[in-house]
Protein backbone atom coordinates (compact mmCIF):
# COMPACT_ATOMS: atom_id res chain seq x y z
CA UNK A 1 0.00 0.00 0.00
CA UNK A 2 1.45 3.21 -1.03
CA UNK A 3 1.16 6.54 1.22
CA UNK A 4 1.77 9.96 0.73
CA UNK A 5 4.57 10.90 2.82
CA UNK A 6 6.16 14.36 4.05
CA UNK A 7 9.29 14.47 5.03
CA UNK A 8 10.75 17.95 6.93
CA UNK A 9 14.23 18.30 7.90
CA UNK A 10 16.63 16.93 4.68
CA UNK A 11 19.97 17.78 6.50
CA UNK A 12 22.85 15.06 7.19
CA UNK A 13 19.88 11.89 8.70
CA UNK A 14 17.19 13.30 6.42
CA UNK A 15 18.40 13.26 2.90
CA UNK A 16 19.37 9.70 3.06
CA UNK A 17 16.09 8.88 4.68
CA UNK A 18 14.39 10.50 1.87
CA UNK A 19 16.39 8.67 -0.57
CA UNK A 20 15.61 5.17 1.36
CA UNK A 21 11.52 6.24 1.34
CA UNK A 22 11.92 7.07 -2.39
CA UNK A 23 14.10 4.00 -3.24
CA UNK A 24 10.74 1.94 -1.43
CA UNK A 25 8.70 3.13 -4.21
CA UNK A 26 7.19 5.85 -1.80
CA UNK A 27 5.70 9.44 -3.38
CA UNK A 28 7.54 11.95 -0.55
CA UNK A 29 7.23 15.73 -0.51
CA UNK A 30 10.13 17.46 1.23
CA UNK A 31 10.59 20.89 3.18
CA UNK A 32 14.03 22.06 4.76
CA UNK A 33 14.49 25.30 6.34
CA UNK A 34 17.36 25.91 3.88
CA UNK A 35 15.48 25.15 0.71
CA UNK A 36 19.41 23.96 -1.29
CA UNK A 37 18.76 21.07 1.16
CA UNK A 38 15.68 20.13 0.05
CA UNK A 39 16.84 20.93 -3.65
CA UNK A 40 19.03 18.08 -4.01
CA UNK A 41 16.66 15.30 -3.58
CA UNK A 42 15.12 16.60 -7.03
CA UNK A 43 17.65 14.52 -8.36
CA UNK A 44 15.79 11.43 -6.57
CA UNK A 45 12.45 11.70 -7.40
CA UNK A 46 11.44 13.86 -4.19
CA UNK A 47 8.99 16.90 -5.08
CA UNK A 48 10.33 19.66 -3.22
CA UNK A 49 7.63 22.08 -1.11
CA UNK A 50 8.16 25.90 -0.78
CA UNK A 51 7.10 25.78 2.81
CA UNK A 52 6.03 23.29 5.22
CA UNK A 53 2.63 23.95 5.09
CA UNK A 54 2.75 22.91 1.55
CA UNK A 55 4.87 20.21 1.65
CA UNK A 56 1.84 18.15 4.44
CA UNK A 57 -1.14 19.45 2.17
CA UNK A 58 -1.97 16.08 0.86
CA UNK A 59 0.42 13.78 3.28
CA UNK A 60 -0.85 10.72 5.27
CA UNK A 61 2.30 10.52 7.14
CA UNK A 62 4.87 13.13 7.96
CA UNK A 63 8.25 12.72 8.99
CA UNK A 64 10.07 15.13 11.41
CA UNK A 65 13.90 15.23 11.67
CA UNK A 66 14.90 18.40 13.08
CA UNK A 67 18.11 19.86 15.28
CA UNK A 68 16.00 19.81 18.78
CA UNK A 69 12.66 20.08 20.43
CA UNK A 70 12.23 23.32 20.29
CA UNK A 71 12.88 23.32 16.28
CA UNK A 72 10.15 20.05 16.51
CA UNK A 73 7.23 22.56 18.13
CA UNK A 74 8.00 25.38 15.81
CA UNK A 75 7.30 23.67 12.43
CA UNK A 76 4.38 21.74 14.01
CA UNK A 77 2.24 24.43 15.97
CA UNK A 78 4.08 28.02 15.03
CA UNK A 79 4.05 27.31 11.38
CA UNK A 80 0.79 25.82 10.87
CA UNK A 81 1.69 22.41 10.00
CA UNK A 82 -0.41 20.33 12.64
CA UNK A 83 -3.43 22.89 11.65
CA UNK A 84 -2.72 22.06 7.48
CA UNK A 85 -3.25 18.23 8.52
CA UNK A 86 -6.38 16.03 8.28
CA UNK A 87 -7.18 13.99 10.72
CA UNK A 88 -6.19 10.45 10.45
CA UNK A 89 -2.37 12.07 9.70
CA UNK A 90 -0.17 10.41 11.41
CA UNK A 91 3.32 12.34 12.55
CA UNK A 92 6.54 10.55 12.98
CA UNK A 93 8.93 12.45 14.66
CA UNK A 94 12.76 10.76 14.33
CA UNK A 95 14.51 14.17 15.97
CA UNK A 96 16.14 13.51 19.46
CA UNK A 97 13.88 15.99 21.61
CA UNK A 98 13.09 15.80 25.38
CA UNK A 99 10.63 12.83 26.45
CA UNK A 100 8.70 15.98 28.06
CA UNK A 101 8.65 17.60 24.62
CA UNK A 102 7.70 14.69 22.89
CA UNK A 103 4.74 13.82 24.86
CA UNK A 104 3.28 18.00 24.95
CA UNK A 105 3.18 17.51 21.15
CA UNK A 106 1.39 13.90 21.12
CA UNK A 107 -1.46 15.43 23.25
CA UNK A 108 -1.59 18.42 21.53
CA UNK A 109 -1.50 16.66 18.06
CA UNK A 110 -4.07 13.88 19.40
CA UNK A 111 -6.58 16.76 20.12
CA UNK A 112 -6.73 18.10 16.20
CA UNK A 113 -7.04 14.12 15.87
CA UNK A 114 -3.60 13.46 13.99
CA UNK A 115 -1.49 10.63 16.08
CA UNK A 116 2.00 11.23 16.59
CA UNK A 117 4.45 8.59 17.21
CA UNK A 118 8.10 9.71 18.62
CA UNK A 119 10.39 7.30 17.16
CA UNK A 120 14.51 8.82 17.24
CA UNK A 121 16.74 6.58 15.44
CA UNK A 122 20.60 5.02 15.90
CA UNK A 123 23.15 4.30 13.41
CA UNK A 124 23.86 7.61 12.40
CA UNK A 125 24.52 8.60 8.38
CA UNK A 126 25.79 5.42 7.42
CA UNK A 127 22.89 3.50 9.08
CA UNK A 128 20.82 6.32 7.36
CA UNK A 129 22.17 5.45 4.06
CA UNK A 130 21.96 1.75 4.47
CA UNK A 131 18.67 1.65 5.52
CA UNK A 132 20.05 -0.39 8.68
CA UNK A 133 18.31 2.63 11.23
CA UNK A 134 17.87 1.27 14.96
CA UNK A 135 14.41 3.24 15.28
CA UNK A 136 13.13 3.60 19.01
CA UNK A 137 9.43 3.98 18.86
CA UNK A 138 7.00 5.14 21.26
CA UNK A 139 3.08 5.98 21.35
CA UNK A 140 0.19 3.44 20.13
CA UNK A 141 1.11 0.14 19.30
CA UNK A 142 -1.19 -0.44 16.35
CA UNK A 143 -0.10 2.73 14.66
CA UNK A 144 3.41 1.53 14.75
CA UNK A 145 2.24 -1.73 13.68
CA UNK A 146 0.44 -0.03 10.92
CA UNK A 147 3.91 1.75 9.73
CA UNK A 148 5.65 -1.43 9.48
CA UNK A 149 5.90 -1.24 5.82
CA UNK A 150 7.37 2.32 5.98
CA UNK A 151 9.67 1.94 8.57
CA UNK A 152 11.00 -1.12 7.17
CA UNK A 153 12.47 0.79 4.28
CA UNK A 154 14.23 2.30 6.85
CA UNK A 155 15.19 0.34 9.40
CA UNK A 156 14.33 -1.78 12.03
CA UNK A 157 11.81 -0.52 14.54
CA UNK A 158 11.07 -1.93 17.64
CA UNK A 159 8.24 -0.40 19.99
CA UNK A 160 9.56 0.62 23.50
CA UNK A 161 6.55 1.92 25.30
CA UNK A 162 3.67 4.73 25.50
CA UNK A 163 4.46 8.23 24.04
CA UNK A 164 7.59 9.90 24.63
CA UNK A 165 9.43 6.27 25.61
CA UNK A 166 11.12 6.34 22.13
CA UNK A 167 13.24 10.09 23.61
CA UNK A 168 14.03 8.22 26.61
CA UNK A 169 15.25 5.00 25.12
CA UNK A 170 16.97 7.21 22.80
CA UNK A 171 18.95 9.58 25.40
CA UNK A 172 19.66 6.09 27.15
CA UNK A 173 21.74 4.92 23.74
CA UNK A 174 23.28 8.37 23.74
CA UNK A 175 24.73 8.09 27.17
CA UNK A 176 26.10 4.53 25.61
CA UNK A 177 27.45 6.54 22.82
CA UNK A 178 29.06 8.97 24.53
CA UNK A 179 30.35 6.95 27.50
CA UNK A 180 32.13 4.46 24.37
CA UNK A 181 33.65 6.88 22.50
CA UNK A 182 35.46 8.49 25.57
CA UNK A 183 36.57 4.76 26.33
CA UNK A 184 37.56 3.96 22.72
CA UNK A 185 39.73 7.44 22.44
CA UNK A 186 40.88 6.78 25.94
CA UNK A 187 42.32 3.32 24.97
CA UNK A 188 43.93 4.84 21.61
CA UNK A 189 46.03 7.41 23.77
CA UNK A 190 46.70 4.25 25.65
CA UNK A 191 48.59 1.95 23.40
CA UNK A 192 50.08 4.48 21.46
CA UNK A 193 51.82 5.99 24.66
CA UNK A 194 52.66 2.67 25.48
CA UNK A 195 54.61 1.81 21.93
CA UNK A 196 51.81 -0.11 19.92
CA UNK A 197 50.32 0.62 16.52
CA UNK A 198 46.33 2.40 16.72
CA UNK A 199 45.06 0.79 13.69
CA UNK A 200 46.95 -2.75 14.78
CA UNK A 201 45.22 -2.53 18.22
CA UNK A 202 41.76 -2.19 16.54
CA UNK A 203 41.95 -4.99 14.34
CA UNK A 204 43.27 -7.10 17.06
CA UNK A 205 40.08 -6.46 19.47
CA UNK A 206 37.54 -6.68 16.86
CA UNK A 207 35.39 -9.55 17.76
CA UNK A 208 36.32 -9.46 20.97
CA UNK A 209 34.19 -8.53 24.35
CA UNK A 210 35.20 -4.74 23.19
CA UNK A 211 33.80 -4.84 19.93
CA UNK A 212 30.87 -2.48 18.96
CA UNK A 213 29.63 -0.36 15.88
CA UNK A 214 31.92 2.74 17.70
CA UNK A 215 35.19 0.50 17.36
CA UNK A 216 33.99 -0.10 13.67
CA UNK A 217 33.08 3.07 12.49
CA UNK A 218 34.44 5.61 15.18
CA UNK A 219 37.23 3.53 15.92
CA UNK A 220 39.00 3.53 12.47
CA UNK A 221 37.90 7.34 12.41
CA UNK A 222 40.33 7.92 15.24
CA UNK A 223 42.86 5.79 13.71
CA UNK A 224 42.59 7.87 10.37
CA UNK A 225 41.68 11.21 11.84
CA UNK A 226 38.43 11.92 9.50
CA UNK A 227 36.40 14.20 11.70
CA UNK A 228 33.97 15.34 9.72
CA UNK A 229 30.64 14.97 10.61
CA UNK A 230 28.60 12.52 10.92
CA UNK A 231 27.12 13.06 14.53
CA UNK A 232 28.10 16.96 15.25
CA UNK A 233 29.26 17.30 18.93
CA UNK A 234 26.95 19.84 19.51
CA UNK A 235 24.04 17.54 18.83
CA UNK A 236 25.74 14.81 21.46
CA UNK A 237 26.35 17.68 23.70
CA UNK A 238 22.32 18.37 23.17
CA UNK A 239 21.26 14.55 24.14
CA UNK A 240 23.85 14.69 26.96
CA UNK A 241 21.99 17.85 28.77
CA UNK A 242 18.73 16.11 28.22
CA UNK A 243 19.94 12.91 29.99
CA UNK A 244 21.41 15.40 32.88
CA UNK A 245 17.93 16.70 32.61
CA UNK A 246 15.85 13.25 33.38
CA UNK A 247 18.67 12.24 35.39
CA UNK A 248 17.72 15.30 37.91
CA UNK A 249 13.94 14.76 37.25
CA UNK A 250 14.46 10.79 38.33
CA UNK A 251 16.75 11.37 41.20
CA UNK A 252 19.57 9.20 39.61
CA UNK A 253 23.46 10.08 39.92
CA UNK A 254 24.92 9.06 36.53
CA UNK A 255 28.33 9.70 37.23
CA UNK A 256 30.28 7.94 33.88
CA UNK A 257 27.40 10.27 32.12
CA UNK A 258 28.21 13.64 33.86
CA UNK A 259 31.99 12.95 33.29
CA UNK A 260 31.87 12.20 29.59
CA UNK A 261 29.22 15.51 29.02
CA UNK A 262 31.48 18.01 31.27
CA UNK A 263 34.55 17.13 28.81
CA UNK A 264 31.99 17.36 25.45
CA UNK A 265 30.68 20.55 27.09
CA UNK A 266 34.22 22.28 27.19
CA UNK A 267 35.15 20.16 23.12
CA UNK A 268 32.38 22.34 21.96
CA UNK A 269 33.34 25.70 23.70
CA UNK A 270 36.23 25.02 22.20
CA UNK A 271 35.16 25.44 18.96
CA UNK A 272 34.39 21.75 18.14
CA UNK A 273 30.41 22.31 17.91
CA UNK A 274 30.11 20.93 14.28
CA UNK A 275 33.49 17.91 14.72
CA UNK A 276 31.83 14.48 14.59
CA UNK A 277 31.66 13.16 18.15
CA UNK A 278 34.24 10.60 17.55
CA UNK A 279 36.22 13.97 17.58
CA UNK A 280 36.70 13.82 21.39
CA UNK A 281 40.04 12.14 21.33
CA UNK A 282 41.06 15.39 20.00
CA UNK A 283 40.12 17.19 23.28
CA UNK A 284 41.68 14.05 25.51
CA UNK A 285 44.88 14.33 23.52
CA UNK A 286 44.76 18.21 23.89
CA UNK A 287 44.11 17.84 27.92
CA UNK A 288 47.11 15.50 27.91
CA UNK A 289 49.39 17.64 25.61
CA UNK A 290 48.73 20.54 28.30
CA UNK A 291 49.42 18.28 31.20
CA UNK A 292 53.10 17.31 30.13
CA UNK A 293 53.61 20.71 29.09
CA UNK A 294 52.80 21.83 32.40
CA UNK A 295 54.98 18.60 34.42
CA UNK A 296 57.90 19.56 32.42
Amino acid sequence: MTRSIAFLGTGLMGAPMVRRLLGAGFEVTVWNRDPAKAQILMADGATVAASAVEAVAHAEIVFTMLSDGKAVGAVLFEMGVADALQPGAIVIDTSSIAPPMARDHAKRLAALGIAHIDSPVSGGTVGAAAGTLALMAGGDASVIESLEHVFAALGRVTHVGPSGAGQICKLANQQIVAITIGAVAEAMMLVEAGGADRGKFRDAIRGGFAESRILELHGQRMVDRTFQPGGPSRLQLKDLDAVAAMAESLSLNLPLTEEVRGEFHAFVADGHGETDHSGLLLHLEKINQRQREESR
